[in-house]
């Protein structure tokens, strides 16, 4: 890493993206002083966003089963971060801590005892991870009562969340309008469309694209989810749940006034096409078993996104050329350790190193001079 911090008080900077990552760079920077351009292909509603898609879970010991304790980590200090962060929006966000629920029908026994066993080895190696609860069939019943009688044994897993993404994308503009950052809709831009640095131009550069940055980031690729949301007055679920399968192991996140987000399906594809028949199909049966009340639901909306994934899954920052930074590599994790990548962002550009990016073996890579 360097040593030397990459801005001066008072600093222009661009940033091009304006998902997730980048309003909430956005929202950092500019409580800092800086001034603030953000630009992105789409408008305010984020319809360009991998983010606007999401189901927004909050589970670090859940997604264990998945990725490497770095991203654990950053998963517990978002679940940290998160209330701070949304405390300074003048809008509500939905977020909750309530835990995840995780249960399983009896042929898929085997796959659920697989999972028991990668969150045990998680928890001993991150042992501030609050500790996984095994329910018989009354505890099941006391902490979520919609499931009570149709799954004997579940696991429980403390202190996990999940918020709104849609609330939180919404709220993010005017707080950012607020914060004089000067945002460009509909205004796409490269790279190459800036000279950092130079007279009339920003001071540093900020790529937080995802997929956008692909011609630049030739390592990205699209690992397409396909997510429904529907609206199930019947359905009571209190805490976001998860069914155990092998093939296709879904979400159930409740959202407010009975509205709820599922979703499963990972497809190592870029196509952006809508949502297949048998992806429909699986999700909507597979969340019937969990609760016969979804079987009067009435479907919102069936969406497909792509996330931008590196080879190795994980989340990056790299710098090739002097005032221009690059963050991407959210991968499926995005709502989960987004403010961990952004906190790990902030500490390079003010201090030139980031004991935050080692303590959760992001990969950076930064020139030796910025």
């Amino acid at each position: 890493m360097s040593s030397h911090p990459f801005l001066s008080p008072n600093a222009r900077i661009t940033i091009l993206g304006g998902g997730l990552l980048g309003r909430l760079m956005a929202l950092e920077l500019s409580e800092r002083g800086y001034g603030i351009d953000l630009y992105d292909r789409g408008g305010p509603e984020a319809e360009h966003a991998a983010a606007r898609v999401a189901a927004a879970m909050l589970a670090p010991l859940a997604e264990s089963a998945v990725t490497e304790h770095g991203v654990v980590r950053m998963g517990q200090y978002g679940l940290q971060r998160w209330p701070e962060l949304i405390a300074k929006l003048g809008a509500p966000v939905f977020v909750q801590q309530a835990g995840t629920m995780v249960v399983w029908h009896r042929q898929d026994a085997a796959e659920a005892q697989r999972f028991h066993g990668i969150l045990q080895r998680t928890q001993a190696a991150i042992p501030e991870l609050p500790a996984l609860q095994t329910l018989g069939g009354a505890q099941i019943a006391e902490m979520e009562p919609a499931l009570a009688g149709h799954f004997q044994t579940a696991y429980y897993l403390p202190g996990e969340g999940q918020l709104d993404n849609r609330q939180l994308l919404a709220a993010l503009v005017p707080a950012l309008q607020a914060r004089d950052v000067c945002l460009h809709w509909q205004q796409p831009r490269e790279l190459d469309d800036f000279a950092p640095g130079q007279s009339d131009q920003p001071d540093l550069l900020i790529d937080t694209r995802g997929l956008g940055a692909k011609p630049q980031w030739s390592q990205l690729r699209g690992v397409r989810g396909e997510v429904l949301r529907v609206h199930a007055p019947e359905v009571q679920l209190r805490r976001p749940t998860r069914l155990m399968h092998p093939r296709y192991p879904i979400y159930i996140a409740p959202k407010q006034d009975n509205h709820f987000v599922i979703g499963a399906t990972e497809i190592e594809s870029d196509d952006m096409s809508p949502a297949s028949v048998r992806s429909a199909m699986e999700l909507l049966s597979a969340a019937y078993t969990v609760h016969s009340g979804f079987a009067e639901a009435r479907i919102l909306e069936i969406n497909t996104q792509c996330r931008p994934t590196l080879l190795d899954n994980l989340p990056a920052i790299r710098q090739l050329r002097p005032r221009v930074l690059e963050i991407n590599g959210l991968y499926r994790h995005g709502f989960m350790i987004s403010p961990a990548v952004v906190d790990c962002a902030l500490e390079l550009l003010q201090t030139g190193e980031s004991p935050l990016a080692a303590r959760f073996a992001m990969d950076v890579r930064l020139l030796e001079t910025a």
